[in-house]
């Protein structure tokens, strides 16, 4: 039976490979999936740990109890430590010409701890000698051998001094260690120490020390012995990757895990989709053997034989395929890399993929076993076949037994209950309850999903019927498509589902994704509505930031892409209320012309400011009270009496107009700037152009930009969107093969049909239509129906986990939809092709000739 099994896969060949496609998909997509996740965990690691270097152990220390410069020597005089080094780094002024630009900066370190990488020149040796990063030395205009100023802040004088220091050497940051620090800037160990200490007012402190160990040194015996050298409450000893551990779960609040799930969900639908189109190639490879296997039945094979050989043709298939898509994947995977290097990505990743077991045991065992699982169906009806169907003339079988009834009340039960917890869900989300409100959401997408998968069986033929009537009009060669379409409405059915699952996701994820994209800028505005910010850096004697100068707020309007800069004055009143005279409010308030303020803002934040009136953040109110009418606001000797707003956009400790401000303060020093961005987008280019501006003028200004913020955020929902929907589409591929293979089956069964056809005179090119409308009503009723169902729940599951910040912002994917659908539409064209060319093969007197 093996011989006879391997001889029908050699002559079904052509038609096993369309399955072996799906399922290798599929596989392919589980193994990247498992690479992926580790590579991203390598490189997550990798990326915290880059700071340390080569380091074995972290001493951590809190703020509150830091290390103490006697017992980092206590460490390092330690048998088995070669060398530590401070993590700590402080931040000075550099000054070049008329630029000034702030740095953070660290000592020189053992090389096995060092990150940095010397391009030019070499590390200090002296302690006047600093090595810059390339980008800092060229917006400073210096070189190696040059001279650049040193602002640090004397704990002796308290005030600022500046030195002149040589820049010794040239330091780039090939690991990203310094990244979120904009590189860093290396000194000598005792300049280093000095500004340390200068930084805690006293001797040096560190909060975080990296120890290097001596080659064959014993890890556990030296960490213990490094904790009793640093002995004490809050202070820790770790291993570079338990540290990264750490790290890691803090951004990602514990779900680790979560991209492996996140992206091995998107596998299992793909093979979810696999596993239909796998069992419609088995009906069709049935319906081609309806004699073969009565042949086999009058020679003595049984019902369980047959069976048996249907599966094992399925298993073999599944292996083939599966050790196939195992290999693919690890190519994309590696692939993948090479790419990423090419690019020059700035992140540490591996040169090379690691293969694990999981790796490639896991996909070849699933995709096997979803291979059997979507055959058991067609095994079974091969053994239905009688032994008399190899003596006569027959077509070949079509299932066209209805759904069971207890099918029809399970789908329109799950169906019915799943949407009512997907509305409980958006309802909860909106009422600020995103955890409650997701769950729900989550549970009833999901079960509604499954009602209407399960039931598709019956709703989707009536909906097949009214497309059918409305390319019907069209003439006899699209009535007769329809009719086909309608005549094995079980199989139609499964197919069309099988497309319905891939877009419905895609659609879900690209309806949320944009949703999500609107919703969270409208947040980012509220929460940062100013594009850019240029404050004073330097204060007074009082404290209060040094006013900038008018020269420079002219230069920043006069910037390109600035469409407005509004001049706005810090400063730091009191603020009372009835029953708070003992507790008064310090906030850092800000004074503006209110009627300016609302043209560079991007929300109605300053829509009640006026003379008069100031704005308080909600959280100024004591709990449980109501906002006062009135609250004092005092600087020095003055007082105002102003009427008490709660500000709808709580940046700020409180908002007051220029006018009360220069009643208050005697005047109104423009203090920052709010800074207008004439194209978001284009942020990118504004601010580092504004930090030129500022660095040229000489003033000591800090530069931020949530414009910066809000185009990166954009950027990388459009990213992940791409990401998503390329995932997605895996599943749509794998369905239009099921397309092809249903057209195929079609032709089988219709075969007689198609001749009797030709010869009443429908002509080759009619027949090729008829098979292309057919497979547009399949992949078109899909698409359009997976298109309307990933609205509704990109829709819902947006009100459910984004209803917390705020006004929810539903947003239709236009391009995204309409691209869906030009898709499926041509590739529903595309799969009559090879259906439509068996079909013709045959002149209509061998059709029709009994066989």
């Amino acid at each position: 039976m093996l011989r006879i099994t391997l001889a029908q896969m050699r002559s079904s060949a052509g038609r096993l490979a369309a399955a072996g496609v799906a399922i290798l998909i599929g596989t392919a997509f589980v193994t990247a999936t498992l690479l992926a996740s580790g590579v991203i965990t390598r490189t997550t690691y990798d990326a915290v740990t880059a700071r340390y270097a080569d380091a074995d152990l972290v001493v951590s220390a809190t703020s509150d109890a830091p290390l103490t410069p006697a017992q980092v020597a206590d460490v390092d005089a330690l048998g088995d430590v070669e060398a530590t080094a401070v993590m700590d780094y402080v931040g000075v002024a550099l000054v070049g010409g008329s630029r000034t630009v702030y740095q953070s900066v660290v000592g020189v370190v053992d090389d096995r701890l060092q990150p940095l990488e010397v391009t030019s020149g070499a590390l200090p040796a002296a302690d006047d000698e600093v090595a810059l990063p390339t980008d800092v030395a060229e917006r400073l205009g210096v070189a190696v051998g040059d001279g650049v100023g040193v602002e640090t802040w004397s704990s002796e004088t308290g005030e600022p001094a500046t030195t002149t220091f040589t820049v010794s050497g040239l330091v780039a940051d090939p690991s990203g260690a310094f990244m979120t620090t904009g590189g860093a800037a290396v000194v000598s160990p005792a300049t280093f120490d000095t500004w340390l200490a200068d930084q805690w007012g006293g001797e040096p402190q560190v909060t975080e020390l990296a120890v290097a160990l001596a080659d064959g040194a014993d890890v556990a015996a030296a960490r213990g012995e490094v904790a009793d050298a640093v002995g004490g409450t809050g202070r820790e000893v770790v291993t570079t990757d338990e540290r990264a551990e750490a790290v890691t779960a803090d951004f990602t609040g514990g779900q680790d895990l979560m991209f492996l799930v996140f992206t091995l969900t998107f596998a299992a639908i793909a093979l979810l989709v696999a596993g239909l189109v796998i069992a419609n190639t088995f009906q069709v490879l049935v319906a081609q053997r309806t004699r073969t296997l009565a042949l086999l039945r009058c020679v003595g094979a049984d019902k369980r034989q047959v069976s048996r050989g249907v599966l094992t043709e399925a298993a073999i298939l599944g292996v083939v395929a599966s050790v196939a898509g195992v290999v693919l994947g690890a190519l994309l995977g590696q692939g993948a890399l090479w790419v990423a290097h090419a690019m020059d990505v700035p992140v540490p990743l591996p040169a090379t993929i690691t293969l694990t077991w999981q790796a490639v045991v896991l996909p070849v065992a699933v995709g096997t076993l979803v291979t059997v699982l979507s055959a058991l169906v067609p095994a079974r009806a091969a053994t239905r076949v009688a032994p008399l169907a190899a003596l006569r003339p027959a077509d070949a079988p079509s299932a066209v037994r209805g759904a069971g009834k207890v099918r029809l009340v399970l789908s329109v039960l799950a169906t019915v209950a799943g949407f009512a917890l997907l509305a409980g869900g958006a309802a909860l989300g909106l009422a600020d309850q995103p955890g409650p409100g997701l769950l729900a959401g989550v549970a009833g997408g999901t079960l509604s999903f499954v009602g209407v998968a399960v039931g598709a069986v019956f709703w989707l033929p009536k909906v097949t019927a009214a497309a059918v009537r409305l390319v019907g009009v069209s003439g006899p060669t699209a009535r007769l498509a329809g009719a086909n379409t309608l005549r094995n409405p079980r199989r139609t059915a499964a197919t069309s589902t099988a497309l319905l699952i891939g877009v419905t996701l895609v659609a879900t994820m690209s309806t949320g994704a944009a949703s999500a994209r609107e919703s969270l800028t409208s947040a980012l505005d509220d929460q940062y509505p100013v594009d850019v910010t240029v404050s004073s850096a330097e204060y007074d004697e009082e404290g209060n930031p040094a006013a900038l100068p008018d020269t420079l707020v002219g230069q920043v309007a006069g910037t390109d892409g600035v469409a407005r800069a509004v001049p706005v004055t810090s400063f730091s009143p009191q603020i009372t209320w009835p029953g708070s005279e003992d507790e008064p409010y310090w906030p850092q308030a800000v004074g503006v012309d209110p009627g300016a303020g609302r043209d560079v803002l991007r929300t109605d934040g300053l829509a009640e400011l006026a003379p008069g009136t100031v704005l308080l953040p909600s959280w100024t109110v004591p709990t449980g009270a109501d906002t006062p009418a009135t609250v004092t606001v005092t600087v020095g000797d003055e007082s105002l009496e102003l009427r008490a707003v709660v500000a709808p956009v709580e940046a700020w400790g409180a908002v007051l107009s220029a006018a009360d401000t220069a009643a208050l303060t005697g005047g109104t020093p423009t203090t920052d700037l709010w800074v207008g961005v004439a194209d978001v987008a284009s942020a990118d280019d504004v601010v580092p152009t504004l930090q030129d501006v500022v660095a040229d003028s000489g003033v000591v200004a800090d530069v931020s930009g949530a414009a910066v913020e809000r185009a990166s955020f954009e950027q990388v929902i459009d990213t992940l969107l791409a990401i998503v929907v390329g995932l997605l589409a895996v599943a749509v591929v794998i369905a239009l093969i099921g397309v092809a293979n249903t057209l195929s089956l079609s032709v089988i069964e219709r075969r007689r049909e198609s001749a009797t056809l030709r010869a009443i005179g429908l002509s080759k090119a009619q027949l090729r239509g008829m098979l292309a409308i057919e497979g547009l009503l399949i992949a078109g009723v899909g698409a359009v129906l997976g298109i309307a169902l990933g609205l509704v729940y990109g829709w819902a599951g947006s009100a459910a986990a984004l209803g917390i910040m705020g006004d929810v912002s539903l947003a239709v994917p236009w391009l995204d939809v309409t691209l869906v659908l030009l898709v499926a539409v041509v590739a529903g064209l595309v799969a009559s092709v090879v259906p439509a060319r068996t079909a013709l093969k045959a002149s209509p007197v061998e059709a029709l000739a009994a066989e």
